[in-house]
């Protein structure tokens, strides 16, 4: 019987960006409209609110994957221009380097030279990479990847709050954007959970009750500076 293992660390990348973004959608949005609709506004001004939210928010989630994101493409970039100009004026301590890094994982001194020295005839740099600066592939920085995840899951759970407040009745639509809010939330939280191997019931309180915190507070908020229209 083959013994497979179904990991899941490879979408650490694209699944960190794209809950961010559609769970900031869905909180920020739902929060603006809830809190403009607590001031005593007009439905076309709660919407007018919840559209630029979502402009806004989009570009500034994108904006901010990608500048954050190359910043640590830089560092890493930076890490490796380093290391192959270790490995172009002495392989052999680079060799040796390697070879320690392993001992402290339990191999015995003989055994990780050899392992050193075969995965550098392999791939010098990347197993200085991997096991000296802890580069892979799979969680490299990919700002384009961030940025466009974060932009277009943002725009999808800002969206969702749009359209409660556009049906809903404007005596009920703190009350229905709040609720269809959390069950948004709960539901992202689940899909989260599934796609990255994680509890989903924790997932889901820790996204539904940030979100709730939010709501209420911006509710507040409104509340207490909005004036009659």
């Amino acid at each position: 019987m083959t013994h497979h293992e179904n990991h899941r660390s490879h979408r650490i990348g694209w699944l960190r960006a794209s809950v961010l973004g559609a769970n900031d959608g869905i909180v920020s949005t739902s929060s603006l409209i809830i809190g403009v609709a607590a001031a005593n506004t007009t439905t076309s001004e709660i919407m007018l609110a919840g559209l630029a939210g979502l402009v806004a928010g989009a570009m500034s989630m994108a904006a901010g994957e990608y500048v954050s994101v190359s910043s640590q493409s830089d560092t890493e970039n930076a890490d490796l221009a380093l290391e192959r100009q270790s490995l172009a004026e002495d392989i052999e301590s680079e060799k040796q380097e390697l070879a320690k890094i392993y001992e402290k994982r339990g191999v015995t001194p003989k055994l990780a030279y050899q392992v050193a020295e075969q995965l550098m005839e392999h791939d010098a740099l990347g197993a200085h990479a991997r096991d000296e600066i802890g580069i892979t592939e799979d969680s490299k920085a990919q700002p384009i990847q961030a940025a466009l995840s974060s932009a277009a899951t943002f725009t999808v759970g800002a969206m969702l709050p749009l359209l409660v407040a556009w049906f809903a009745p404007l005596t009920q639509l703190i009350t229905l954007v709040a609720l269809a809010s959390l069950v948004f939330l709960a539901l992202l939280g689940s899909i989260a959970a599934v796609t990255g191997g994680a509890p989903i019931g924790r997932a889901c309180a820790r996204v539904t009750f940030w979100g709730a915190m939010a709501m209420l507070l911006t509710a507040v908020v409104g509340h207490w500076f909005g004036v009659t229209v």
